[in-house]
């Protein structure tokens, strides 16, 4: 069904009651969005704000609600069944965090679904709201059973203001006791004991950068071109997913490291974490070789992971992995000047790549050129190479891993990109 601004209805015409309900909203444009559900009581008021549900409290007191990010957007899972009768009404908004307007959108997507089907969709752009910074979406309420109301309609202000509408309280983060964090020690050591060795100079070289309590998004992007056999092979790039899995640990909000592979084509895996790290090069790394490609084909990998972090609320640290037989320069200084705007630190790595077979097809190419790379509206990467990964010094690998990171850190916070 495709539904327009204002429209109500019963929702035990289109689904089940007693099943659980997704709710999708996308927003689509050039700021950052936040997505919220708030549970309110017959008077409209957040009467109790554990039922303001949203990517800082992503679940309900007794999980009738549930908060995810998908692309481009958020999904809430609703058990209409479980709300408490206190809970008269399901406001869902979209608001712009940061610089913007509403009318400034591209698109705005409002989804009710059950089962995978979409069931009902309401769409609109930029051009059915004004000045607003954010946007009522939709309603579920109570009246003789549940309803729904697709509202779209914009909102004088951003999730503050709607905080502050619906009779919530902000509360400050001075007021709040900061959690205690876990040290890397106790996690690697319960996680993964294999790799306790790495803590040490890790924390060495996290110290000199003054980047303890640095937070990021941490993702490693590896080569598997056929040049690459030899080094999957030796255990060279199980070695390199050993290494970098801590640096997620240590950066990452979730502790986990996002991870793809690319040939002439890519694949994003499936995050690797502690309990996983040792299969992240899957049995058979060389059927997967063969499906992605013999060749390197830098810019459609670093497409996607620009794609993933562009609107990133954390700094997003890349570690990518390369043999060399890097080619495509034009295409790859164009995705480095697009993403200087961006909170995306490229750290390139090039792993044997000084070979004869790699300087036929290029070597590093534009890798090596990054000092001199302009147009760019900071400098958002680095490289350095080595001839053997297994044989170097944890201590001057994370060294060198960690040397250009926190001057982009600082470059970025300066210009305002985060």
């Amino acid at each position: 069904m495709k539904a327009q601004r204002g429209t109500r209805d019963k929702i035990e015409k289109y689904f089940n009651i007693n099943q659980p309900l997704k709710i999708k909203l996308q927003i689509s444009g050039a700021a950052v969005y936040d997505y919220t559900c708030f549970g309110v009581d017959a008077n409209e008021k957040l009467s109790d704000d554990r039922y303001m549900i949203f990517y800082n409290q992503t679940v309900s007191p007794q999980n009738e609600i549930f908060y995810k990010e998908i692309n481009g957007g958020a999904e809430f899972t609703v058990n209409l069944e479980k709300i408490p009768a206190s809970i008269q009404k399901l406001i869902f908004t979209g608001s712009i965090d940061g610089a913007g307007k509403m009318s400034e959108i591209a698109a705005c997507k409002i989804f009710i679904e059950q089962g995978g089907s979409e069931n009902i969709l309401a769409e609109f752009t930029g051009a059915d709201f004004q000045n607003e910074k954010a946007v009522t979406a939709l309603e579920i309420y109570r009246k003789n059973g549940w309803r729904f109301n697709i509202v779209a309609r914009g909102f004088d202000g951003g999730l503050d203001v709607l905080l502050k509408f619906y009779g919530g309280e902000q509360v400050e983060e001075k007021s709040s006791p900061a959690p205690k964090k876990v040290s890397l020690e106790k996690k690697i050591s319960e996680g993964a004991p294999k790799l306790i060795s790495l803590v040490k100079p890790l924390k060495v070289a996290l110290e000199k950068k003054n980047l303890q309590e640095t937070v990021a998004k941490v993702a490693l992007v590896m080569d598997i071109s056929g040049s690459m056999y030899g080094t999957y092979s030796d255990g060279t790039v199980q070695e390199i997913v050993n290494k970098i899995v801590p640096l997620a640990v240590q950066f990452d909000d979730d502790g986990e490291l996002d991870f793809w592979y690319y040939g002439d084509i890519c694949r994003r895996m499936d995050s690797v974490t502690l309990q996983n790290y040792e299969k992240a090069v899957p049995y058979n790394w060389s059927n997967l070789m063969d499906d992605l490609g013999g060749g390197n084909n830098e810019p459609v990998v670093m497409r996607e992971v620009i794609d993933e972090y562009k609107k990133s609320r954390l700094p997003a640290y890349i570690v990518f992995i390369s043999d060399g037989g890097v080619s495509y320069e034009d295409e790859i200084k164009n995705l480095l000047i697009e993403s200087s705007k961006m909170p995306i630190f490229w750290q390139f790595v090039g792993i044997g790549g000084t070979g004869f077979f790699s300087r036929i097809f290029g070597g590093y190419g534009i890798l090596e050129k990054l000092a001199t790379l302009s147009g760019r509206y900071v400098d958002n990467a680095n490289f350095f190479a080595l001839d053997d990964f297994k044989k170097v010094d944890n201590a001057e690998l994370y060294s060198r891993l960690l040397n250009e990171f926190p001057n982009w850190l600082k470059e970025i916070k300066a210009k305002g990109i985060i």
